[in-house]
């Protein structure tokens, strides 16, 4: 199959394409910037194109492929949020309509747990719980809208087949240096994330949540590409990361917080510009539900490889190695 991924050098994108290639499937892979990739590595049998979703002409670029990863995204910068809803939400649309052109069979969208309206409970939900997003952050704004984008897709092409991907937090060694500076900024450095240096950790009382590794939601894509299946799915590794699997990750003995301690200080720091992200999206954190991946198992025949904690515990690897990849974005 000629498969086209969007976002394909980010931590989801360059996971899926290891995982289309060693498939031998014929990969076009889209990014803003394109990569200088060497001959020898897993990438260098794939062909890569520089485009932005946001602007550039994508009837060509869809014309003749088979399916469709759409996973370009752009997080930053959050203080300028007319610059991520371009690429997020009118990229998305611009895609859909050029694929409606030309035809193109199969579409697999991932989108986040984060477009998943809060929950007061920890009941697993399916994936017919609403997306009307977590918060009222820019990121689970744009996450609920292209939910509606796919529904007015779906609507008006019914032929074409559509999945979309909901993962919980996605991590990998090669992308957490980028993830680092995303979501900690400069203040966040390498040595913060050294098991040693981690004493005691404060944790917000009542957080809890989930994660999967880059490698089983890339298993889960590649998978969706071939098999004639179509709706959500849910992926989540297993366990489920609060204050005691924190504390034992870490190494640390833990302290709980107030939460609206958490939002107030993050949003401070967000106003003076020393953190990257808003506190919004700290109060989508606080409300996400946990999710029952029965459906990706069944359907997809997915079992992940990575446990939440594992996946997590990459991070922390990654970040305190300064570790990355020759992925413009994941570079170290």
């Amino acid at each position: 199959m000629r498969v086209l991924v969007t976002g394909a050098s980010g931590n989801i994108g360059s996971a899926v394409v290891r995982e289309l290639s060693a498939a031998e499937h014929e990969v076009l892979a889209v990014a803003r910037r394109r990569p200088v990739v060497p001959r020898t590595t897993a990438h260098s049998t794939v062909e890569w194109r520089c485009v932005d979703v946001s602007r550039d002409d994508l009837d060509d670029l869809v014309a003749g492929v088979d399916a469709v990863v759409h996973l370009a995204w752009k997080m930053q910068p959050t203080h300028r949020p007319e610059e991520t809803w371009a690429t997020n939400a009118v990229g998305t649309r611009r895609l859909l309509d050029a694929m409606a052109r030309s035809g193109t069979p199969a579409l697999v969208c991932v989108s986040s747990v984060a477009a998943y309206s809060p929950v007061t409970h920890d009941d697993p939900v399916d994936e017919t719980w609403q997306t009307d997003g977590a918060s009222s952050a820019a990121y689970c704004r744009e996450k609920a809208y292209v939910e509606r984008i796919l529904d007015a897709y779906e609507a008006a092409s019914p032929g074409p087949r559509t999945v979309r991907i909901r993962p919980a937090f996605v991590f990998q060694r090669s992308a957490a240096s980028e993830q680092r500076r995303i979501f900690g900024g400069p203040l966040a450095r390498p040595a913060m994330f050294e098991r040693r240096r981690i004493p005691v950790l404060p944790v917000p009382s009542g957080l809890r949540f989930q994660a999967v590794h880059a490698g089983d939601v890339a298993r889960a894509v590649c998978v969706a590409v071939t098999r004639p299946v179509s709706g959500a799915y849910n992926l989540a590794g297993g366990g489920i990361l609060d204050r005691p699997a924190l504390g034992e990750l870490v190494g640390a003995r833990t302290f709980p917080v107030p939460p609206r301690v958490v939002r107030h200080a993050i949003d401070a720091a967000w106003t003076l510009r020393a953190a990257p992200v808003p506190g919004d999206l700290f109060s989508g954190l606080m409300g996400l539900p946990i999710m029952s991946t029965e459906r990706a198992r069944a359907d997809l025949g997915w079992t992940p490889q990575h446990t939440g904690p594992q996946a997590l515990a990459a991070l922390f690897e990654g970040a305190a190695a300064r570790a990355g990849s020759g992925l413009p974005p994941l570079q170290p």
